[in-house]
């Protein structure tokens, strides 16, 4: 649907289409000049009388032509912003009565320096042979690779035909639709896709490379470069288990096919729920928690945050807190309830370390921070995630258990199944839903919970982590002469979660002595340990404690890979290994390592 045009700059919409529309795109990638040619069609609706503008979200979009219906078009870029981009403002040539449609084309060329898109050389590949490319949308960067009002309270279904050069393989957050030959190029291929269900803008997703897949399961594939792909079929064989957790818990999956895409090492995030089409990163382990509990959290977003999605960036919690809930829940199912409480301890001091990186009254650390002129990139942490579960995780308790709560969340994601939501929504729905117990609900403190910065007063159980809390406090403690007490058993009794709080607990206190942080080396060979979760924390740990020799292979962490979890920081430190930067970092990443070291973003370019 669209209204009049919105006038305010700083809005990140500008003007409505219908809560539930269709793309239809076309593709062709070029990997000589890193850009895609395209051409969208939008379906539009006028919601008054003598509708004749409207205005798209754009990102350093070469725009070619626009027409209506088939006519010609006028339209002008307006002022660019920072982060938002440009608007694109078109007039239709004719008007349009309220209730009637206009389909609106869009023929453009993205920019090689798209903030959506990164292009990968051969050299950069597992395979080394062929290029490749890869889009992360999330928050507002799909405007960079589609104009679109790019904003999650519009959902699209989509059809989109990519050509692509014949010797490698796209892929997209959509159902595969089948391939041809390009009728203009008998050196490319087109491969078709349809995504029925309505998303936002910001699960567009494509992918292109030498790719192969393997069957995982009866709704599964996994997707990688040869070299990695019958690995990445092993670790993900469990794929088909948590997916029929997930549905006990949450109702019916309703986008067909769950397949996973493992990226190259500078993916910036541990997975996106892309529809269809999960994308994991190469840093995920199946000797330890990271790879079950990802997939268990991309999984959980096929209900919270694809199906029921927020309707602005404030309200990321719905989208995260209800996610990390419902990842837990299965991790509950398959592992017990001491489990769960296991890690949301761990999340916990995620969420202690998001509120000291921020400072306890920085309003980002709000479960709804105020984002207006706020790049939502700046304020991603683990307080959406956190924060949110730590709220649901109350009134869990308050309003009965587990099992009872679930009912809520299920019945909350029925409710607002396709479409998307603010807090309030969220909020009315709970008082609803729990109809009996709302002189309870009265009784919490929304205020403190949803618009007050620092930590929330929650407190889970800490059962498994005790053994983890007396193994870290013999460390602290220690002088010189204990150290011998420290034996390889230490380590050998924990689990790869256990190791992991281990030395989390130690980053919440003052750095070790360089002689502990040595001889904890000696005694449990932490080195060789290659789960990513587990050398991330150890590698900080020895450059907290400025032991040189860790130094090289913090900095090789930080930049193979390009995790902003991992990534950030190591880089954070002050010691030499701020002073390199990273080679072929996604442009999120390399924009916020640059401002976490206050030097222009492209200083991190080259070494």
């Amino acid at each position: 649907r669209a209204g009049r045009r919105k006038t305010s700059p700083s809005a990140f919409l500008y003007f409505k289409i219908k809560t539930r529309s269709h793309l239809n795109l076309t593709l062709l990638v070029d990997f000589d000049r890193h850009v895609i040619k395209a051409k969208v069609e939008l379906t539009v609706e006028a919601l008054e009388d003598r509708f004749s503008a409207l205005t798209l979200d754009t990102k350093d979009l070469k725009v070619i032509s626009v027409s209506a219906n088939g006519q010609s078009a006028r339209f002008s870029l307006g002022p660019k912003h920072s982060f938002k981009g440009t608007p694109l403002d078109i007039t239709l040539p004719f008007e349009l009565s309220r209730g009637q449609h206009v389909i609106v084309e869009v023929t453009y060329e993205t920019s090689p320096s798209a903030s959506a898109l990164q292009w990968l050389t051969p050299e950069q590949t597992a395979g080394k042979k062929q290029p490749y490319l890869f889009s992360q949308c999330q928050a507002h960067h799909c405007r960079s690779m589609v104009p679109c009002q790019d904003s999650p309270s519009i959902k699209h279904s989509y059809y989109a035909q990519v050509s692509v050069p014949k010797d490698l393989v796209a892929v997209m957050s959509a159902v595969r639709d089948g391939q041809e030959a390009d009728p203009q190029d008998n050196n490319r291929i087109i491969y078709r896709f349809r995504q029925p269900v309505p998303m936002p803008s910001y699960l567009i997703a494509i992918v292109v490379g030498a790719l192969e897949s393997r069957e995982i399961g009866p709704r599964s594939r996994v997707w990688s470069e040869k070299e990695f792909v019958d690995k990445a079929a092993f670790e993900f064989s469990e794929t088909e288990t948590m997916l029929k957790t997930a549905e006990g818990l949450a109702g019916p999956y309703v986008w067909g096919q769950y397949d996973i895409l493992v990226l190259p090492p500078s993916f910036p995030y541990g997975g996106m729920e892309n529809p269809c089409l999960t994308f994991a990163t190469p840093t995920l382990s199946p000797s330890g928690c990271s790879l079950c509990q990802v997939i268990a959290h991309e999984i959980s977003h096929s209900w919270t945050g694809n199906l029921v999605s927020n309707k602005t960036w404030e309200h990321f919690w719905l989208n995260e807190g209800h996610t990390v809930y419902l990842e837990r829940m299965i991790g509950r199912s398959l592992e017990g309830e001491a489990f769960r409480q296991f890690k949301a301890i761990g999340g916990w001091k995620d969420l202690q370390d998001s509120v000291n990186t921020f400072g306890a009254n920085n309003p980002l650390t709000n479960l709804i921070p105020r984002l207006q002129d706020v790049n939502p990139d700046e304020a991603f942490s683990s307080v959406p995630y956190e924060k949110g579960f730590a709220l649901l995780y109350h009134l869990e308790e308050l309003m009965g258990g587990p099992e009872v709560f679930m009912g809520f969340v299920k019945s909350y994601i029925q409710m607002f199944a396709y479409s998307s939501v603010t807090s309030e929504d969220w909020k009315s729905y709970l008082f609803t839903y729990f109809k009996d117990k709302v002189d309870v609900l009265n009784k919490v403190d929304w205020n403190a919970w949803m618009f007050t910065p620092g930590m929330p007063p929650v407190k889970y159980d800490t059962t498994l982590a005790d053994a983890c809390i007396a193994l870290s406090q013999r460390w602290i403690k220690a002088k010189d002469q204990d150290l011998s007490s420290f034996q390889d058993h230490d380590v050998k009794v924990l689990s790869s979660h256990q190791l992991i709080e281990f030395l989390s607990l130690l980053l919440h206190e003052d750095p070790l002595p360089l002689t502990h942080v040595k001889k904890m080396q000696e005694v449990y060979d932490l080195n060789a340990f290659m789960n990513s979760e587990i050398r991330f924390r150890w590698l900080r740990l020895c450059v907290r404690c400025r032991w040189e020799e860790a130094v090289p292979m913090a900095l090789k962490m930080a930049t193979e890979q390009g995790r902003m979890k991992f990534t950030r920081p190591l880089f954070r430190y002050p010691t030499s290994l701020t002073q390199n930067l990273v080679t072929a970092m996604h442009p999120v990443t390399a924009a916020l390592v640059a401002k976490d070291l206050k030097v222009d973003a492209s200083q991190t370019s080259s070494l």
